[in-house]
């Protein structure tokens, strides 16, 4: 449809994406990025979507009581997509959204469950824990974990819970006002270039 065309660039399923980095790249969190940004910007062109290719702009993101690292690729009103992990492990509640959400597994697992469900399930390497928006669950990155991440749908309102903790709990005001000007450089970026 017209008004997907104008909303959304990608493909709602990178799996693909996700499946040839994990192949090219076994067990190798960073050629996996390389990879995955190599695709993306050959295969988009900064005219047009912008992207960010700056792989030294990772940041850490606290939410739903879960920590991790991310490196945001793309921006947009109605899309993003990053690089969401961690060589730790963490956990937390996943938040209720507004989007669609695509989270390929890279490394590791993640373990996830709704209320009302007595299984556990898990994602592994090559699988996609797909959320859509309005579900939420409790989920953890166990010993580790790293994700190409794709949410579609009204991005603006998931802004609180990813601002929630850093404001009332960890007070990292540097690494909210580097998320903040990372991803306000990438949405404006998209906006000039005609896209929502």
């Amino acid at each position: 449809m017209f008004w997907q065309d104008r909303w959304y660039v990608f493909d709602p399923l990178l799996h693909e994406l996700a499946n040839s980095a994990i192949n090219a790249s076994p067990n190798n969190a960073a050629g996996m990025i390389s990879h995955i940004l190599a695709n993306l910007t050959e295969t988009y062109t900064s005219s047009v979507v912008h992207l960010n290719s700056d792989q030294s702009e990772w940041f850490f993101n606290n939410a739903g009581g879960a920590m991790g690292a991310v490196y945001m690729i793309h921006a947009s009103i109605t899309e993003y997509i990053m690089i969401f992990g961690t060589p730790l492990g963490t956990e937390g509640h996943t938040g209720l959204h507004t989007a669609d959400d695509y989270f390929d597994i890279l490394i590791g697992e993640e373990w996830a469950f709704a209320p009302g469900q007595l299984e556990i399930e898990r994602y592994t390497p090559g699988m996609v824990h797909l959320m859509p928006r309005g579900v939420k669950k409790q989920y953890k990155m166990h010993e580790g974990c790293w994700a190409l991440e794709y949410a579609r749908g009204w991005i603006p309102l998931m802004t609180p819970f990813g601002l929630a903790d850093g404001l009332t709990s960890t007070l990292d005001f540097p690494t909210i006002y580097r998320m903040m000007r990372i991803t306000t450089r990438e949405v404006v970026g998209n906006l000039l270039l005609g896209r929502i």
